[in-house]
C-alpha cells in the first residue's frame, strides 16, 4: 500500500500546478481584481481536478484514518460548517490524518485535512470548529488561487520556487522553508504580507461560519491562546498549525474583538465529540500511559463527560488485549450512559477480542435494529458475513444498505469480494471498477469495468449496464485531455 505524505501531497500538488506557471506570461504592472485575477489563474474546474488527484492519494495512504466513527464525526462536522458557509456550490472532502501534531490544512478543491492531535488537544467541540471553519474560509475564499495570481507579476524562478514553499508548507516547515530561500527577500516580504492578509480574512470569515453553524464563536481565541502557549502532545517547540497559519497577539486580539461583538451563545460539545475524543486518546503513547490517563481522570473526576473516560478505558483495555475488563467498562456504560451506537460498536469489538464472532454478529444485527444508518455497524456485519463466507446474505445486506451509502467505496469493495466467491466475474469486476471511481482512480475503473464486459457470465441486462458505464467513465476520462488540463 503506498504510503501519502504531506510531502507527496506536496509534490502532487506542485507537479499539477507548475505547467500553469511555466505557461504564465508576466502581467502588468497593475494588479486587476482579486477575485479576476484568481480566476486566471486557477479555475474552479481545474481545483477539482488537482482535489480528484489528491484523494485518489489520500484513499490509500496509510496515514489517513479509515476509522468509520473519526472519518464520519470530522466529515458531519464539516459539512455542518460548509452549509452555512459563503460558497454553496463548492465542493468539499474532509479527512482526518494520523498524527499527534496539532494542525490542519486546505488544498486546492475543497480538501480538507485535519489531524488527530488538533482533535485531542482541543477542550471543546467549538475549538476544532474554529479550526474547521478557518480552513473551509481559506478554501471559500480562494486563497491559493489568489496567490497563484499576484505571482504571475514574479519571475518564473520566483514562481516555481514560491509555489513549492507555499505547498510545502501545508505539512513540511522544513521543505517549506529551504524553498523560500531560493525566492528574493523582497518577494519573500510581499507573499508573506499577502498570506497575513488571507489569515485574517479566514478569520473573519470562519467566525461568520462557526456562529451561523451554532458553534461558540469565543472558542476561536481560547484555542488560539492554547495552541500560542504550546501543548504537552506535541514534540516541537511550536505546534504546526501555528508554522504554517502565523499567530500574532495582535491577530488573536482582532479575532477575541470580533467574537465578543458576536452574540453569546452556550454551546455544549456532543456526545460524539467526547467519545471521538477519548477513542483518538486510547491510542496515544503506550498502553500504561493511557490507562493511567483514564483512571486518574475518572478517579480525580477530572473530565467534562464522564461516560467518554469509561468508554476510552475500554478502549484501551481492548488495546491491552483485556476483553474482561473492557466488559466491566462496557457494563458501566450500559448501565450510566445513554444509549448511543459507538457503544454498540465497543460492544461488538469485545466479542470479537473474545474470539466469540457469533455473539459479535447477534451484537451487530441487534445494533442495527436500533441505528440502520451507522456506518461502523455496516462495515462491522459485512466484515462478519465476508469473514464467514455468506456471500449470498452478505450481497443482498449490501444492496440494501447502498442506497444509504451510494459513494462508499468499501461497500463496493465488499461486494467484489462476495462475487468472487461466487464465480461471477462479471458483477465483481463492475463492483471493483465502481469501488476504484470512488476512490478517484479513473484509469483503474475503466480497466476494471472493461474485464466486466469482456466476461461472458452476465445476462443481457447486465451486459447492458456495464457497457453504458464503460462509455460514460471513458468520456469522464476523455474531457481533461480534448480541453488541455488547464484552461
Amino acid at each position: 500500500m503506498m504510503k501519502t505524505t504531506h510531502a507527496t501531497l506536496s509534490a502532487i500538488l506542485l507537479s499539477l500546478l507548475l505547467p500553469l506557471l511555466l505557461a504564465t506570461p508576466v502581467m502588468a504592472d497593475d494588479l486587476p481584481d482579486l477575485g479576476d485575477s484568481s480566476a486566471e489563474a486557477l479555475s474552479p474546474q481545474d481545483e477539482q481536478r488537482i482535489a480528484d488527484q489528491i484523494m485518489r492519494e489520500v484513499s490509500v495512504s496509510d496515514q489517513v484514518v479509515q476509522d468509520p466513527e473519526i472519518a464520519d464525526y470530522v466529515q458531519s462536522m464539516g459539512y455542518k460548517l460548509v452549509a452555512v458557509g459563503p460558497d454553496k456550490r463548492q465542493q468539499f472532502q474532509f479527512f482526518v490524518v494520523r498524527a499527534n501534531s496539532i494542525n490542519a490544512f486546505a488544498m486546492p478543491g475543497g480538501v480538507i485535512g485535519i489531524h488527530t492531535g488538533l482533535i485531542v488537544a482541543a477542550g471543546s467541540e467549538s475549538e476544532v470548529a474554529s479550526v474547521m471553519g478557518h480552513e473551509i474560509a481559506h478554501v471559500t475564499q480562494r486563497h491559493l488561487a489568489r496567490a497563484m495570481a499576484r505571482q504571475k507579476q514574479d519571475s518564473i524562478i520566483t514562481l516555481a520556487a514560491m509555489a513549492l514553499a507555499l505547498l510545502a508548507s501545508q505539512g513540511s516547515p522544513q521543505l517549506a522553508g529551504g524553498a523560500i530561500q531560493a525566492v528574493g527577500a523582497s518577494s519573500i516580504q510581499k507573499q508573506l504580507d499577502y498570506t497575513r492578509e488571507h489569515e485574517r480574512e479566514a478569520d473573519r470569515v470562519g467566525l461568520q461560519i462557526m456562529e451561523a453553524a451554532g458553534y461558540d464563536v469565543r472558542a476561536a481565541p481560547v484555542f488560539f491562546e492554547t495552541l500560542q502557549r504550546g501543548s504537552r502532545f506535541l514534540e516541537g517547540s511550536a505546534p504546526s498549525f501555528l508554522r504554517t497559519h502565523p499567530l500574532t497577539s495582535e491577530r488573536i486580539s482582532d479575532v477575541r474583538g470580533r467574537a465578543d461583538q458576536m452574540p453569546y451563545k452556550q454551546v455544549v460539545s456532543t456526545t460524539e465529540f467526547h467519545y471521538v475524543r477519548a477513542k483518538l486518546l486510547a491510542a496515544v503513547g503506550s498502553v500504561k500511559q493511557a490507562e493511567d490517563l483514564f483512571r486518574s481522570n475518572i478517579e480525580e473526576k477530572r473530565y467534562s463527560d464522564e461516560a467518554s473516560q469509561h468508554y476510552g478505558l475500554a478502549q484501551v483495555l481492548l488495546r491491552k488485549s483485556d476483553s474482561s475488563g473492557a466488559s466491566t467498562e462496557l457494563a458501566w456504560l450500559r448501565k450510566n450512559a445513554a444509549p448511543h451506537p459507538m457503544i454498540e460498536t465497543l460492544a461488538a469489538d469485545i466479542e470479537m477480542a473474545r474470539r466469540n464472532v457469533e455473539g459479535a454478529a447477534r451484537q451487530y444485527q441487534a445494533a442495527l435494529t436500533r441505528y440502520p444508518d451507522n456506518r461502523a455497524l455496516v462495515y462491522g456485519y459485512a466484515n462478519y458475513l465476508l469473514s464467514t463466507r455468506q456471500s449470498d446474505k452478505l450481497i443482498k445486506f449490501v444492496q440494501e444498505k447502498q442506497p444509504q451509502f451510494p459513494n462508499d467505496p468499501y461497500l463496493y469493495e465488499v461486494l467484489s469480494k462476495a462475487y468472487t466467491a461466487k464465480g461471477k466475474n462479471m458483477l465483481r469486476h463492475q463492483a471493483q471498477g465502481e469501488a476504484y471511481y470512488l476512490r478517484f482512480n479513473l484509469e483503474a475503473a475503466i480497466e476494471q469495468m472493461q474485464l466486466a464486459a469482456k466476461a461472458a457470465d452476465g445476462d443481457f441486462y447486465q451486459q447492458s449496464i456495464v457497457e453504458a458505464r464503460l462509455r460514460q467513465l471513458r468520456q469522464k476520462l476523455s474531457e481533461p485531455k480534448k480541453r488541455g488540463f488547464f484552461n
